[in-house]
Formats: structure tokens, sequence, C-alpha cells
């Protein structure tokens, strides 16, 4: 017993190793097709434009390398079974394959039935891929069972294994064509048209007409052009999605900060993109050995970036060089203000030096000696000093004359040495930006003219409270009123769009700025583009006998005669439109969230440093959705399940990364080591059950099937969870089933029928147990796909999910319908009934 034990614990051990080196061949996978090309559009006016398509048709992905990923443990289980034999078969490899086909019919699919939410359905989008992959699983297996017990009982013939190895490439060609729908559509001309939004290409049939676009490229282009379309034609519909979604997850849960909603947002979306099976199943493993969830990780990783993007400054040309400029660089005053202050900065540079920048003021409408005072001259920073002020004397009169202004110019900056010794003229200087400022001199002898600074404005549905200038030009004597109002326009007031505002502005003398405050309300919608109105109505002198009730004194009526000569008007820009959009950082947002994640990007690695550090670290693998929003720490399971397989991890961690050659480098190797330990499990099975009393071909449908099979296990639970369709999670299982008999059996067998051909011998099979558990898998495939196709009716809805009563009957059938297959394929092994 304790033997068995020690194998049993080892066979168990291996099989996590499987799944870690498995985990890093998936990821290979998924870099490698993912690989993307652009092809080129060209529109009837010549107009060409380029999109991105992917080189690996979807189809073609999943029935070669990424059915050969999910069963490499058992094809190549079977390969070196029969290579360490002495090329003689054995019953370890084929009842695997065929054990694991079962595991993967009803277990898993019964298993997937049943996850799906109460009210809830999957169904399969592809159902002609579907349709051939399920009938060519069947005929993998009814073809088995011929060369086993029809065509050539107990022999297999060298052309019965190259021609079950052919029948692989011919699955994946007849998939390729239900997929693309070649044999219907090639009798139909195709032709292509611009859509309504911009780069979207759309397919019709029919006779060419006028405004059809070509399209450089083979068909095969073409055809692949088809999926942008769909994706372009679903993208508007998603951005209004996901703007819900966040407007939702804001509502449900007020007390989480803004990063921590995005998470949840970025998270839900990457649940919903459509992922691969390499994918699920990468996930699937990371979550059950402790790495975590690589979706959480992802997601947690964009809301950070989209909250606090990397802010690049401009960096001098050297770090020792000093800019000097104004800062800032245009300066208002009133005529009688006396003196205009600038400022001038050096910041940054060599703070130890002292720096000399000369000046100089220069007309603009404004004349030396009449409006100003000509002034030139040096500034000079000492060390450590970083502003200057630059001081220039306006000249007052009582002349109406309209707002003027003038120059005034930096030139001839220098390093300055203040002594042999003190300081070594190592450092550069020089003007940086703005070196000129405009002063302009506002007239205080008139009333002024009243205008809004230009006559329209665009402003964020975020922004909250707008505020809007409105400007005294030409003169700023005596105290005005100036009325105004809102007025609606495509944007509705009351609180729609904004909220209603009128009332008065009410400027002091020498006053020349006054704002006016607006609220707009955030509704948060993606595309909003919606107007109202802000008027200014005729300005007033407001008589100071108005404000004070008293008689004036003789300087006060000296004031309003002044002020009389000259009464407020109204400027060009009385009535200002206000375009509200919508929130350009929740748009933003938006964008970022529905732009697809190249998931290969998620599992990939670009260096054995990131490899090792990978392996060592343990992260939580919980996926409740709920708190995505909040880090979680590893639970006690994730520590078990780490400390468990960190010496794989660490192991395999040598593998090169998939960033090297496109991925290959790590497929080649990873397959190798997925081969290697293959033949470590044939050994300790073969030993396991000859300790316990079983026979390798129990051991095989009932051990060895499930150790190979429980990541997939997971990968299809998760998948069926997450994804809109039962492609990824039911789909992939008939054609991986086709896969196990082509490559595990046509290889295999094939390998050997010529070894013994070659010696002038035949390959000999015992048809018995094998042809026995066949058959049995082939009758219960049969009541499972019809079955499925069932459930696609409109009372339950889909192959998934559906009504709970009709969920636990389903998911009741599958299970019996392998506890039954294990039952009769171990009684037929012991003699009990009777096979072939």
């Amino acid at each position: 017993m304790a033997r068995a034990t020690v194998y049993f614990v080892g066979l168990a051990y291996m099989f996590l190793g499987v799944s870690i080196i498995a985990d890093r061949f998936m990821s290979s996978i998924e870099v490698i097709t993912s690989q993307e090309r652009e092809i080129t559009i060209k529109k009837p006016n010549g107009e060409t434009t380029t999109t991105t398509v992917r080189i690996w048709n979807e189809t073609v992905s999943n029935l070669t390398l990424m059915a050969l990923g999910s069963s490499a443990p058992e094809i190549l289980l079977s390969v070196v079974e029969v290579c360490g034999h002495g090329f003689d078969a054995g019953e370890l490899g084929p009842n695997t394959i065929v054990g694991s086909a079962a595991f993967n019919m009803f277990v898993i699919i019964g298993l997937c039935v049943s996850v799906i939410p109460d009210g809830e359905h999957r169904k399969v989008k592809h159902l002609g891929v579907f349709f051939v992959t399920a009938t060519w699983s069947l005929l993998a297996y009814i073809w088995l069972y011929l060369i086993l017990a029809v065509i050539s009982p107990g022999v297999v013939d060298v052309w019965e294994g190259l021609l079950t190895l052919f029948f692989f490439p011919l699955c994946v060609t007849f998939a390729y064509v239900a997929d693309r729908r070649l044999l219907f559509y090639k009798y139909m001309y195709k032709r292509y048209r611009v859509g309504k939004r911009k780069g979207v290409i759309i397919e019709t049939e029919g006779e060419p007409s006028k405004g059809d676009v070509e399209m450089e490229g083979t068909r095969m282009e073409l055809l692949e052009v088809m999926g942008v379309v769909e994706e372009e034609e679903e993208e508007e519909e998603l951005r209004r999605d996901m703007a819900r979604v966040l407007k939702e997850l804001k509502q449900k849960h007020p007390e989480k900060d803004t990063e921590q909603l995005l998470e949840m947002a970025n998270y839900q979306v990457l649940t919903q993109q459509q992922k691969s099976r390499a994918f699920y199943r990468c996930q699937a493993t990371r979550m059950m050995t402790g790495a975590g969830n690589v979706l959480k990780k992802h997601a947690a990783d964009q809301a950070r970036k989209a909250l606090h993007p990397e802010i690049r400054s401009e960096a001098l040309d050297d770090g020792r060089s000093s800019r000097v400029f104004f800062d800032p660089g245009s300066y208002q005053c009133l005529e009688n203000c006396g003196r205009a202050a600038l400022h001038v900065v050096r910041p940054g540079g060599d703070l130890t030096c002292s720096l000399a920048v000369d000046y100089h003021t220069e007309d603009g409408t404004a004349n030396a000696g009449s409006d100003y005072q000509h002034t030139e001259g040096t500034l000079l920073f000492l060390p450590g000093e970083t502003e200057k002020e630059i001081h220039v004397d306006i000249i007052d009169d009582d002349i109406f004359e309209e707002d003027e202004h003038f120059l005034v110019h930096l030139s001839n900056v220098r390093v300055v040495s203040e002594g042999e010794g003190h300081c070594e003229v190592t450092s550069m200087a020089g003007l940086g930006l703005p070196c000129t400022a405009t002063v302009t001199i506002f007239d205080d002898d008139h009333a002024g003219i009243f205008t809004f600074e230009e006559g329209g404005v665009t402003v964020s549905e975020s922004v909250g409270q707008m505020e809007v200038k409105v400007v005294r030009t030409s003169g700023a004597r005596g105290v005005v009123v100036v009325p105004y109002k809102t007025i609606e326009g495509t944007a509705k007031g009351g609180g729609e769009d904004f909220e209603d505002t009128h009332g008065v502005l009410e400027f002091q003398n020498d006053e020349i700025v006054q704002t006016i405050q607006i609220k707009i309300i955030d509704d948060e919608e993606y595309e909003k583009n919606k107007d109202f109105f802000l008027e200014l109505g005729e300005p007033r002198l407001l008589e100071m006998s108005e404000r004070k009730g008293k008689a004036l004194s003789k300087k006060e009526e000296d004031e309003r005669r002044i002020a009389e000569m000259g009464r407020p008007t109204l400027g060009e820009h009385v009535k200002l439109e206000v375009i509200v959009q919508e929130s350009y950082e929740f748009k933003n947002i938006v964008d970022k969230l529905i732009k697809k994640t190249n998931l290969a990007l998620l599992l990939g690695t670009n260096s054995w440093r990131e490899q090792f550090r990978e392996a060592i670290t343990v992260s939580s693998g919980d996926d409740d959705d709920e708190e995505c929003g909040e880090e979680k720490l590893p639970s006690c399971f994730d520590y078990v399940m780490h400390f468990l397989t960190v010496f794989w991890k660490v192991l395999f961690a040598f593998v090169p990364p998939t960033d090297y050659w496109n991925g290959w480098a790590c497929f080649v190797v990873s397959i190798c080591m997925i081969g290697l330990l293959t033949a470590f499990i044939g050994d300790l099975a073969s030993h396991f059950g000859c300790t316990v009393g079983l026979k390798d071909s129990v051991t095989a449908v009932v051990f060895v099937a499930l150790g190979t099979s429980v990541p997939d296990t997971f990968a299809s639970k998760v998948a069926a969870t997450q994804d809109q369709y039962a492609d990824a999670s039911i789909g992939n299982v008939t054609g991986s089933n086709a896969v196990n008999v082509f490559l595990g059996i046509g290889v295999a067998w094939s390998i050997a029928a010529i070894y013994h051909r070659a010696h002038g011998e035949v390959f000999r099979v015992d048809p018995g147990t094998l042809a026995f558990s066949v058959t049995l898998f082939t009758i219960f495939a049969l009541v499972c796909v019809a079955v499925l196709m069932y459930r696609r009716r409109p009372e339950i809805g889909g192959e998934l999910g559906g009504p709970r009563t009709a969920k636990i009957l389903t998911t009741t059938l599958f299970f019996s319908l392998w506890l039954l297959y294990i039952i009769f394929s171990s009684l037929e092994a012991y003699c009990h009934i009777q096979g072939f």
C-alpha cells in the first residue's frame, strides 16, 4: 500500500509538472497565433487605407496548434509508449486517448452546462465548424474501430496508420471551408463597399456596380477582412455599453475611487473579450497553481496607467544649460497704474554662476515718451537667484484712446565670472521661450467696450462650473453694470444640461475683467454635442448718486462728467455660443477600455528575469468579480499550490521567453519537456496499476486520462462563464477529440507499422479492450451530440445553461454516461462482460 501511495503521489506531482510546462507551451501558441499583418484597402477615389488582420485563421489555429497544446500529453504519451516498448503496441497510450475523449465529452461538457447562471444560456456561434469537428470526432473513433476489428482485425497496416494521420489535415481543411463558407460562396461574385462608419468594409454579392471598393491582396486577405468588418460594426455599440457600465459601477459602488472603478470596468471588458482556447487554459492553470488571475493583474495595471499616465518633460539639451525667458509672456495694465512689472526667470541649469541678460523696449501701437517710458538695461542673476523683474513706467493722460501695446525683448545671455577661481565658466546659457513679452495698456478715460473674448467656446460636460470672462476694453472709467442671461439651444437648461443663469456684472472703476459662472451637468454621455448661448445686455453707467444716494463732491462730479464723455457700449462678441461636448477624460477612458487587448501580451514573457520573478511570486487566484477593485492577498490554497509547484515553476523558467523567435523557441523546448515528462508518467502509471492490481487499460481510462484533463476542465469552466458563446468551452472539445486520434494514434501507429514492415513483420494490436472502449464511447458520444443539438431549441436556448431543470437533467445524464463508460470498460477489461 505504501508503494502504491508513493507511485500515486509521484503520478500526481508529474501531472502538476505537465500542467506548468503546458502553460508555457500554450503561452507560446497564443503568441504564435496572435501574429498580425497589414492589408491595403483601395477606394474608387484612389484613397488607400490599411488595416490589420490575424495571420492565423481562428479555426485553423484551434484545430492545429491549440488542439496540439491541450492534447500534447495524451499524444506524446502514445508516441513515447510505442517507441519505448520496441515499437510494439501498448495499452496505456491508446486507452488514455479514448478515456480522455470520454472525460472531455461527458464530464467537461456536463460541467459547463451546469456552471452557467440560472436564466442564461450560451450557444455555439460557428455552428458549421462545430458540425464538422463533431462529425470528424465521431468518424475518428468509428475509423479506429474499423481498423481494429473490421478491415484487418488485430493488425494495423502502414496505409491504415498513414491514412489515420492524413485525416488530420483533411479535418482541418473541412473545418476551414465551413468557417469561410467557401463551397457556397465561391460561385458568387464578391464586391465590397465602404460602410457608413469610417474604415468599415462590407461584403455584398451580385454583379459589380459603381462605388465598389477594390482591395489589394489575395482572396484570403479579402475573407480575413470580413472579421474586421464585424468588429467595426460592433464597436459603436460597445462604446455605449462601456459608458453605461461605468455609470452603473459608480452608482453601485459610490465608496470606491476612480482607479478601483476603472479596474472593475476594465476587468469586465476583458472577461467579455473573445479569447482563445490557449488563453483559457493558461488562465485556469495559473489560477490553480497560485500564479494569480492574469486578467485582474492587467486590469489593475491598465487602470493605473489610465489615471496616471507617464508625464515626460522635455529636458534641456544639456543638464547644466541655463535658459532665460519671460514668465508669463503677456501683461496687461491700466493707463494709471504707474509702473508695469515683468518677470524674468532662469529655471534649472547651473545656479552656482552669475548670469546676465540684456533687455530693451520696442514700440507697438503704444509710443515711447507719450504712452510709456523707453527702458533698457541688463539684468544680473547672482548665484542661486532664479527670478528678476523689469520695471517700465506707464504715462497717464486724460485723452480717450484705443488700447495700445508695446514689446520688451531679451537678448545677449551670458555667464559672468565673479572673480578668479570663484566660478569656472563651464555652463552654457541661452534664451528660452518666450523671450519677448507683450504689455497691453488699457485706456482709463472711457467707460469701456464690453465683450466676450471670442464668439464661441467648447467645454467638456465634466467641467462642472465653467467660467466665462467678460472683458472691458478701450477704457475703464466709472462703474458700469452689464446684464447677462443664458438662452437654450440644443442643450436644455433647468438642470438637464446646464443650470439657467442670469444676473448683472458690476465693473468698478479701473476694473477690466469680470467672470460669469455657469454650472454644467455631467450625464456621462459617450458622444455629446449640444449648445446654448450666453448673451450680454446693454451696459449702463452707474451714476454715483444712484450708488450713494447723496450729493456729489466736486471731485466726484468731475469724474462723472469725464465718464459721460465716453458712454459704455457693447463690443463685437455680445452673444457667446457654448458647445457642450462629452467629457474628454470619460471618452478617453472608454476608448481605452474598448480597445481590444492583445491577449498574447498578458500570457507571454520577454525575458528570463521576468519568468524567474513570476516563478517565485505567489498571487491571488480568486475570481470574484465584485472584489476586483480591491487588491486581495493570496489565500491559503494559493500558498499551498504555489509551494507544491514552485519547483516546476523555477525549472521551467529556463524555457526561452515567448518573445524569442515569435514564440517558436518556447514552443519547441516546451513540447520536448512535455514528451520527457510523459515518459515518466507512463512508467509511473504502469507501476501504480501493477501495484494495486489494475490493468494498463483501466489505469489509463480512470487515472491517466483524468490527470491530463484536469487543466482542460478548469479552462472550459472559465470559458463557459466568461465567454458569450459556447465555442471556446465545448466547441473545441470535439476538435481536440478528433486530433487525439489523428495525431496520437496516427503518428504512433504509423511509426510502428513502418518499423515492422521494414523488418518484414506486421504491427499487431489487440482489438479487445480498445475496440470495446471505442465502440462504447462512440455510442455515448452520439447521444451527447444529439442532446446538445436538442438544447438549441427555443425553450432551452443553447447548448449551455438554460432553465435550471434542463441544466440538472443534462449534467446528470452526461456524468452518468461517463460513469457507465468507466464501469463497462473496466468490466470488459477483467472479462466480466464479453468484448471483441
